[in-house]
């Protein structure tokens, strides 16, 4: 009987011919770095729904979601049309259009503590921006950092990353204070010894979309009311949470609201997109004045290409007009549930040490024990690091993707809207015969 290994050469000729080509061009021969793999990442060819295809012909149901962003799945038809139609109008027309206008109102009508926003191209340059204008309208250096909490790529969201950060300089990690993940006291005893505190910034539901939960309903209260206190800007990176933890964000789904949200995937309706937004008088650091001491030196200086281009606009704007009059959201969500009941059955069947958890759209997976109540686990982020870490994930992956699965990292499913009980049903069957086969191959 072959392997997991075994079966996903076999099965992938296609892929793995792609990845020696690729690797000539790309540093290891990927685009992403959570696309990379080995001996080879797949290579796709289209999307439609829940599903996607590879270059081999095989169907993948897809919980990647386009990295989160694919809320609606796979080329949506309104979502097509729409892009379709702005791409025959103008890519990029160099002025204001009607649809940012449009996009915008979208964004404020879904979540009420957006004042006022601007566009950007990504999520990383939403949290620099976001650093940057907590910076600016309080006149402090410094931001406080959850550990492990993810913001991009840029200098300051890589301190206290549980990834490695050759490159940056140490100097620039000097305005940047890293506390541990769900400790109030912790925040409360940096603010109170500086005084140079601007704000605090963090993934609502804990590191890595809530792979690395925190107590969200009682802590993010807590430093709502501990922000407002002592005058520092809170920061809700809700990039990947953003519309999909509830179609307002985590702020919504647990009443806190924050002074600056950081948005991108979903806001942009699966093309490239991000945004800030929060309280007017924040924001409008970027505005013009008309002042010259104002404008030359105090007004935060924010051009950029891409910000609000008319495709992502009307691809955005569409999407959110959706999430807002139809119940994608609770489709979504009630398939994650089916699915996170059913991988705990299984797991519990097989008598595998592991679970589920997570909230709305977002399951992550633990082959690890715990009795939490599958919604936020209590299990310490260490012994979750180091169960994923194992090679029976790595296995776990690979064995998904030979039948038929693709799911985000190595052990996440994100759910879109798109996915019907058929897709749930069958997922969990992969599932019980994938960890089957990581039993088989002596891995667990």
């Amino acid at each position: 009987m072959a392997t997991i290994l075994e079966d996903y050469i076999a099965k992938h000729p296609g892929s793995a011919e792609r990845y020696i080509e690729a690797s000539k061009v790309f540093p290891g021969g990927v685009t992403h770095d959570t696309r990379y793999a080995q001996p080879f990442p797949l290579y796709m060819t289209h999307g439609e729904g829940s599903k996607k295809w590879d270059v081999d012909g095989t169907e993948y149901i897809d919980y990647v979601s386009g990295h989160g962003a694919l809320l609606l799945g796979h080329s949506h038809p309104a979502i097509a049309d729409a892009v379709s139609k702005q791409i025959l109008r103008g890519t990029h027309l160099g002025a204001s259009t009607d649809d940012e206008i449009r996009w915008a109102n979208a964004i404020k009508a879904l979540m009420p503590s957006i004042e006022k926003l601007r566009f950007h191209s990504s999520g990383t340059e939403a949290t620099l921006m976001a650093m940057r204008l907590a910076r600016a309208y309080t006149g402090k250096t410094k931001i406080i950092k959850l550990q492990d909490h993810f913001h991009g790529w840029h200098d300051y969201a890589m301190a206290g990353s549980d990834h490695s950060a050759p490159g940056i300089p140490e100097a620039s990690w000097g305005t940047m204070l890293v506390v541990p993940p769900g400790d109030l006291t912790a925040v409360e005893d940096v603010i109170k010894k500086d005084p140079d505190i601007a704000g605090v910034i963090l993934e609502p539901t804990g590191a890595h979309f809530g792979q690395l939960p925190l107590d969200a309903p009682n802590y993010l209260k807590g430093l709502r009311a501990l922000t407002e206190e002592t005058g520092v800007i809170l920061i809700f990176d809700e990039v990947v949470t953003g519309f999909r933890a509830s179609p307002g964000g985590a702020q919504e789904r647990y009443s806190v609201r924050p002074d600056l949200t950081t948005l991108a995937k979903i806001v942009a309706g699966g093309l490239p997109g991000g945004a800030v937004g929060g309280k007017a008088d924040i924001i409008d650091m970027i505005a013009h004045r008309n002042e010259p001491d104002w404008d030359n030196n105090h007004r935060v200086y924010h051009p950029g290409t891409f910000n609000g281009n008319p495709l992502s606009a009307a691809a955005g704007a569409t999407a959110l007009e959706m999430i807002a009059s139809q119940p994608i959201n609770q489709q979504a969500d009630a398939m994650a549930a089916r699915l996170k009941v059913g991988i705990n059955e299984a797991l519990g069947n097989l008598e595998i040490p592991g679970h589920a958890h997570g909230i709305a759209s977002m399951i992550h997976v633990i082959l690890a024990d715990c009795d939490c109540d599958r919604e936020l686990c209590t299990m310490s982020h260490a012994k979750i690091t180091e169960a994923n870490g194992s090679s029976a994930v790595t296995a776990m992956k690979r064995g998904l993707q030979n039948r038929g699965v693709d799911i985000m990292s190595r052990e996440t499913f994100l759910v879109s809207g798109l996915h019907s009980e058929k897709d749930i049903d069958k997922t969990i069957e992969v599932f019980e015969s994938t960890m089957e086969a990581v039993r088989a191959d002596g891995l667990i």
